[in-house]
């Protein structure tokens, strides 16, 4: 009796240290724990995409653009606006630039049609062109102001045939006026400047 007993007692021991040396303990995440490190590698994903807008742009300008400051500085703004990146506002800088170098060109070749226009004109063109031009220029320099000179070599249009061909008649009369001074109801050169010029008084 004693003997069985103690077996019994003996192999339910084991048993036991059995089971607990076989047993895990596992401690399940709560739904709210999951939610907030989801949050958390969201919120840290995002910031680390988020855009690095710098103070400061380096623009690059292609040869032959110059970089206005106004503009520069107005680009600035925008660009700080829209939160763009160094290489955001370069490629976008670099759109402008080229459609200015496209305007600048295709104006250009507008005033070298302008030139050859003047030089095979049927009234001031041809053989005695350069007759004609000084003709004109004399004009200009009577009466052309040194801010229309400068408005004329700016933006071409000193070389527009309706340009020259105004003041190249403005030249005539100036010369005509000039070889009948003295004769009576010719007028003066003044007189001549204010009937083509009625409204500059």
């Amino acid at each position: 009796m004693t003997d069985t007993t103690t077996a019994e007692a003996s192999t339910s021991t084991t048993n036991a240290g059995d089971q607990t040396t076989t047993e895990t303990t596992t401690v399940d995440p709560t739904a709210a724990e999951v939610a907030q490190t989801t949050e958390d590698k969201t919120a840290e994903t995002a910031k680390s995409a988020e855009p690095v807008v710098p103070e400061k742009y380096d623009l690059q300008m292609p040869e032959g653009v110059e970089l206005d400051s106004v503009a520069a500085d107005e680009f600035t703004t925008i660009a700080k606006d829209l939160k763009l990146t160094q290489d955001q506002a370069q490629k976008l800088a670099g759109v402008a630039a080229s459609m200015q170098q496209r305007q600048a060109e295709a104006h250009a070749k507008t005033v070298e049609t302008w030139v050859e226009s003047v030089k095979t004109d049927k009234e001031i063109g041809g053989d005695k062109l350069n007759e004609n031009l000084a003709v004109a220029r004399k004009a200009m320099e009577t009466f052309g102001s040194p801010e229309l000179k400068d408005v004329l070599n700016m933006t071409g249009f000193g070389n527009h045939p309706a340009i020259i061909k105004a003041f190249y008649k403005i030249g005539q009369a100036i010369s005509q006026d000039q070889i009948v001074v003295g004769k009576p109801n010719q007028g003066t050169v003044d007189d001549v400047a204010k009937k083509m010029f009625p409204n500059m008084n």
